[in-house]
């Protein structure tokens, strides 16, 4: 990320009217909101793509372990 943390930056979003009205009346603040979902959603498209970016290699790794089982499994303590 090339920002700097803390950083910040003025911009417009558009919401629906309800929930903009709904947030206002139980006193969220609207900007933390947009931010906490706009990390939750930043995450989980991270995830996305890490999954599919490794799926193979993941896939492989499984199948690798299904027929020779874990390595050093000999030594475990359970």
């Amino acid at each position: 990320m090339s920002a700097t943390p803390g950083a910040r930056r003025a911009t417009n979003i558009t919401l629906p009217t309800h929930l903009l009205t709904e947030a206002r009346s139980l006193g969220l603040n609207v900007s933390q909101a947009c931010e906490q979902g706009l990390v939750a959603a930043l995450a989980a498209r991270r995830r996305e793509n890490w999954l599919a970016e490794n799926g193979d290699a993941i896939q492989s790794w499984n199948e690798h372990v299904e027929t020779h089982g874990l390595p050093l499994a000999d030594y475990r303590a359970f």
